[in-house]
């Protein structure tokens, strides 16, 4: 508190007590406080409101609040018959720096999660505790902080009957670290909803970017960097919290883990950079990641790049980024609304955020056609699956066949880690599912050698119980051969998804099952894993 908003605290208590009647003191003006620790206990202090101000052998004073009951006075009075007992109003911001000095605060210590525990029901209780502890803004930065620790990709929020359950995505697999209680989850969903700027009373679900730095308790700063999506829910509002990655040396192509075909394509497409290149996936694959390399590799001083986005993730020096709310009501096509208005920029590259509607995709089209390079996300659930969706909102248009220069699919599988992995031998039914896949591997591409063959299984170590390590992507992608041409510019019947991907295996695409039976084949995920994403 300043040292006028304490003056007039002081001024306004003084008034109080001239028509109460009653002596005043300024608290403020007793430099060295004394405590009286054995005249009331900190509870009784707590209880009476108030406060031994001085304590002699004949005579005893109480400071106390225009809140304080006649029956505490009382109490008092009856209590001390011994000596004469004396009160005298004081502020409530004197009362409350007397009990700082009775009752300090406790220290709180900021407990690391530790992987090796995660969900366990002692950690769970442990953190639990610690955050029922702290305010609102330190709880907020101590989860962001943790899951940045972790590697961990986004934060669980989520109401339930009597408590809220908090939960860290981790290389893909949710783990439990915290139940909190219900009143102090409406501390937290408050903080949240106001630095989001998202309202804790919608019916709707919502949108929300908390950009801002946050200095805890013990000193620690916290750069709270996240994208917010809530939805109301039968107990309550569930929050979604997806974390940035502020650096970015991430965002390279080195570090997307392309084969050397899958590099070549794209080098290809940044050398010469016009047409539309789509990045599909479900939400969580790392589409926005691949996009943010691609366009981190092109940002050059002799290229105007744009980027139309919701929200705007991460903020690319040299890159003009346009953020577009298009949750908003009677907003559904700002993004086609932006994207007609940026052309007119005269941009060499611009980034979609996300392809939603149908003049979202013609206008995106017709950008690639006339000379920009047009990177966009997508969701379907392949490649192939991309065109005929692209194809279902558009209608046949031969004209979009020739803008498209790739499409790209991906999900993300969890990592072996290579210091715990254990080798065995294949059973029959492994290597039937084996055999399977890489028969069908197209022409051109080296089938691996499977004499002798040992896969890998997930080991639990003292610092991983878990046996994976982060995580990589298995992918497939298609150029516009001359097959799947003449196939989408087919007028006389529909084409399907199965007709997409069977030409674009015989021009030579892996698919995301392929690509990831050749990765557990090398030893860096397993089975269980590829088919748990894939299915």
């Amino acid at each position: 508190m300043s040292q006028d908003a304490r003056l007039d605290e002081e001024r306004a208590t003084q008034r109080r007590a001239r028509v109460l009647g009653m002596d005043y003191v300024d608290t403020s003006q007793i430099p060295q406080k004394t405590l009286y620790r054995e005249t009331l206990t900190n509870q009784e202090l707590y209880d009476l409101k108030v406060i031994p101000i001085r304590n002699d052998q004949n005579s005893l004073l109480f400071g106390v609040t225009t809140t304080t009951s006649q029956q505490a006075i009382q109490a008092l009075r009856q209590r001390f018959l011994d000596q004469r007992v004396n009160f005298a109003i004081i502020s409530d911001v004197g009362y409350r720096e007397y009990m700082h000095l009775y009752d300090p605060p406790k220290q709180v210590v900021y407990h690391d999660i530790a992987l090796n525990q995660a969900g366990s029901t002692e950690q769970v209780g442990q953190i639990s505790a610690m955050l029922e502890q702290v305010r609102a803004d330190d709880m907020l930065a101590y989860l962001v902080a943790q899951a940045h620790r972790l590697n961990s990709s986004d934060i669980h929020i989520e109401t339930q009957v009597n408590d809220v359950r908090i939960r860290l995505r981790i290389d893909g697999v949710l783990h439990p670290i915290a139940n909190l209680q219900i009143e102090k989850y409406r501390v937290l969903i408050s903080a949240i909803a106001s630095a989001g700027n998202v309202s804790t009373s919608s019916n709707e679900a919502q949108q929300g970017h908390i950009a801002q730095k946050v200095k805890m308790a013990d000193g620690t700063e916290v750069d709270v960097n996240v994208r917010l999506e809530t939805v109301p829910t039968i107990n309550g509002m569930d929050v979604v919290m997806r974390l940035f990655n502020m650096d970015q040396s991430m965002y390279t192509l080195d570090r997307l883990g392309l084969s050397e075909a899958e590099r070549a394509v794209v080098d290809q497409i940044i050398a010469k950079p016009t047409g539309l290149v789509m990045v599909v996936g479900p939400t969580g694959s790392g589409k926005t990641t691949t996009l943010y390399s691609m366009l981190n590799s092109l940002n050059t001083d002799e290229r105007k790049i744009i980027t139309i986005e919701d929200p705007v993730e991460y903020q690319f020096p040299g890159v003009t980024q346009i953020s577009v709310h298009s949750t908003e009501a009677g907003n559904d096509d700002s993004f086609a609304d932006k994207l007609r208005a940026v052309l007119r920029l005269d941009p060499d590259i611009v980034m979609v955020g996300e392809i939603r509607d149908m003049d979202t995709a013609k206008t995106a089209l017709q950008a690639a056609l006339t000379g920009h390079l047009v990177l966009a996300t997508f969701h379907a659930s392949s490649a192939a699956a991309a065109l005929t969706r692209i194809a279902e909102i558009i209608g046949q248009n031969p004209l979009f066949v020739s803008a498209i220069r790739l499409v790209m699919a991906q999900r993300l599988i969890r990592r072996l880690d290579d210091s715990s992995k254990q080798a065995y031998s294949p059973s029959e039914a492994e290597w039937q599912k084996i055999n399977e896949v890489l028969s069908t591997l197209p022409q051109g591409v080296e089938h691996p050698n499977l004499e002798g063959l040992q896969l890998y299984k997930p080991t639990a170590s003292e610092e991983n119980p878990y046996g994976y390590k982060g995580q990589l992507a298995i992918r497939e992608q298609f150029t516009m051969s001359d097959a799947l041409r003449q196939l989408l510019e087919n007028p006389t019947g529909r084409v399907s998804t199965q007709m997409i991907e069977a030409a674009a295996s015989a021009s030579g695409m892996l698919t995301m099952l392929q690509d990831g039976m050749l990765k557990v084949v090398a030893g860096q995920t397993t089975l269980d894993e590829l088919y748990r994403v894939v299915g």
